[in-house]
């Protein structure tokens, strides 16, 4: 307690006590809006919370928007999205030959098992896990093809290969893998050369086939058409006789006679022949 005393000799007496209560009341206050502050968390769009105590996973998960938590836990978000990731690579075939192989992977972080990837792998589980397990699964892949093959008719195969390995690794420790695409295979230049060469080749000798093959049949149609004209000709010369042509002599003389600008001559013929009409 503190004495004063004023112009007048009287003595004024100032407690502590109230001073140090406003003092401790304003601290009360101060804590208990950090705690409450601390309370208070938010998962961004996209996201899941996973949730520690002093460093210790506690397997409580949290969805978007506000929660309310302890003030003593903390929030650790992990990305549920749909992420891409692009990996460049020398890559050898079944021949042993080096080649650069562009590939692009396409996963997302399964939510259920956020709590487990960030206890056992971390945030960081994309240069930990993701990478080095695309790696070894497309050299495991490119190893068991040609590199013509590759280059050629392959790619989905190969990549459908690498994805079916990457779900078997990696769907286990919570990642979903959606699809693998081969961007890019550049091969060494004397062999992609050689590789084009070769299908240049056969796609002439393709053509080359069409082509003979349509001369066959134009020829088998020619076959065809000319046995019918034949066929035909057989069968006409068996329908005319000799009274036949006679018969159609005479009345190709009668025509000429009906006609009224004509004069007719006759000539004698043998006994079987036709008179000569000669109209003017």
């Amino acid at each position: 307690m503190a004495i004063y005393s004023d112009p007048q000799g009287r003595v004024i007496r100032v407690g502590g006590s109230g001073t140090l209560r406003v003092i401790a009341l304003a601290v009360v206050a101060f804590v208990l809006v950090l705690l409450l502050l601390n309370s208070v968390t938010r998962v961004n769009t996209g996201h899941v919370g996973v949730l520690t105590l002093f460093g210790r996973v506690t397997g409580e998960m949290l969805g978007e928007g506000m929660h309310v938590i302890s003030p003593f836990k903390t929030n650790n978000q992990l990305s549920i999205q749909t992420q891409t990731l692009k990996e460049s690579a020398s890559v050898p075939s079944s021949e042993g030959l080096m080649m650069n192989l562009d590939t692009s992977l396409i996963y997302q972080l399964n939510p259920d098992k956020a709590a487990e990837v960030f206890q056992k792998i971390g945030s960081s589980y994309e240069a930990k896990v993701i990478e080095p397990t695309l790696r070894a699964a497309i050299r495991e892949a490119t190893a068991s093809h040609s590199a013509n093959a590759l280059y050629t008719g392959e790619r989905e195969m190969v990549a459908k290969q690498v994805q079916e390995t990457l779900s078997a690794q990696l769907g286990p420790h919570g990642f979903l893998i959606q699809s693998v695409l081969l961007r890019d295979i550049q091969l060494p230049a004397t062999l992609k050369a050689s590789i084009e060469a070769k299908q240049q080749a056969e796609q002439e000798a393709l053509a080359m086939n069409f082509r003979l093959q349509k001369e066959t049949q134009e020829a088998q149609r020619k076959r065809i058409e000319a046995a019918g004209i034949r066929d035909f000709q057989q069968i006409v010369a068996q329908g005319i006789s000799p009274a036949l042509l006679e018969w159609k002599g005479i009345e190709a003389t009668e025509n000429l006679a009906k006609s009224g600008n004509s004069k007719i001559v006759v000539i004698g013929n043998n006994k079987n022949g036709l008179p000569l009409i000669l109209g003017q």
